[in-house]
C-alpha cells in the first residue's frame, strides 16, 4: 500500500499532525477490525501516535492526531473543555429558510435503533451554528460549527431543521446526488451506460479548527472544501 496516496497530511509539527481524512475510512480501528484505521496507517508511517478525537467513517476532512503523550493530553483537553473551534462544511437537501443560525436541541441514542441518534428532550445538550454558503432548492453547502460534541450531532441538527445532509442514509434518504436530478436537459455520455453519481458519500467534510497549542500559539488548519461539493454548487448555478 502506498500510504502516501492514503494519507493526506495537512499540517505536520513535532508535537502533532493534521491529516485530511478520506470518506470511507475508519479514524481508529473499530471492535471487528472491519478495515484498516487511519490511525493503523499513521502507526506504519510514525511508530507512535496518539487519538485526540475522531471523524464517523463516513465524514472526510480534519482530524487531529498528537505524536506525544503530553501533547496529547493537552489536545484531548482542548476538545472536552470546548476550547478548540470546529467547523464543518456539507450539502444539505433544499434550501434553509433562514440564512443562518443556531440549533439547540439535545440529543440521546434511539430507544429501538441500534447506532442511530435522536432529539430529545432529555438528552444530553447539544449546540450548532450554521451559515449557508450557498443556497439552491435542490441542494445547499452550509457551513456548520460545533459547539457540543454529541454523538452524529450535525446530522440529527440537520435533520431537525429539515434539511438533513444529503447521502445520509441514517437521517435522509440515503440516495446519491445525481446531475440528472437538476440539469433539465441532460443527456447521458455515449461512452456511459448509467450516469455517475456526482456525490454518492455522506456530504460531511471537516472543514477547519481553530486552537491554541501550549505555548499559546494561534493555529488554523483548514482542510479544503472537496471538489465534489464546489462542483455540484457550480452545476447548479448553471441550471438555476
Amino acid at each position: 500500500m502506498d500510504l502516501k496516496k492514503k494519507i493526506e497530511i495537512i499540517f505536520e509539527n513535532e508535537s502533532f499532525l493534521a491529516v485530511n481524512k478520506a470518506s470511507g475510512l475508519l479514524s481508529i480501528p473499530d471492535r471487528i477490525q472491519s478495515a484498516q484505521s487511519l490511525k493503523e496507517m499513521l502507526i506504519e508511517k510514525y511508530g507512535t501516535i496518539f487519538t485526540v478525537h475522531r471523524l464517523d467513517k463516513e465524514t472526510s476532512g480534519l482530524i487531529l492526531f498528537a505524536k506525544t503523550e503530553t501533547t496529547h493530553k493537552y489536545l484531548s483537553s482542548l476538545f472536552e473543555d470546548r476550547k478548540i473551534e470546529k467547523y464543518y462544511v456539507g450539502i444539505v437537501v433544499g434550501e434553509p429558510r433562514e440564512k443562518s443560525g443556531l440549533i439547540e436541541a439535545s440529543i440521546t441514542e434511539h430507544p429501538t435503533i441500534k447506532g442511530q441518534m435522536v432529539v430529545q428532550r432529555n438528552g444530553k445538550p447539544a449546540s450548532t451554528s450554521f451559515e449557508v454558503l450557498e443556497g439552491n432548492r435542490h441542494y445547499s453547502l452550509v457551513s456548520f460549527q460545533l459547539h457540543t460534541g454529541r454523538t452524529h450531532q450535525i446530522r440529527v441538527h440537520a435533520k431537525q431543521i429539515g434539511h438533513p445532509l444529503a447521502c445520509d442514509a441514517l437521517y435522509g434518504d440515503g440516495k446519491p446526488v445525481l446531475l440528472s436530478s437538476v440539469k433539465k436537459k441532460f443527456k447521458l455520455s455515449k461512452l456511459e451506460e448509467e450516469e455517475r453519481p456526482m456525490i454518492d458519500r455522506l456530504a460531511l467534510h471537516s472543514h477547519r479548527l481553530v486552537f491554541r497549542d501550549e505555548q499559546d500559539v494561534l493555529y488554523e488548519i483548514t482542510a479544503p472544501i472537496p471538489k465534489t461539493f464546489t462542483a455540484l454548487m457550480s452545476q447548479l448555478k448553471k441550471n438555476a
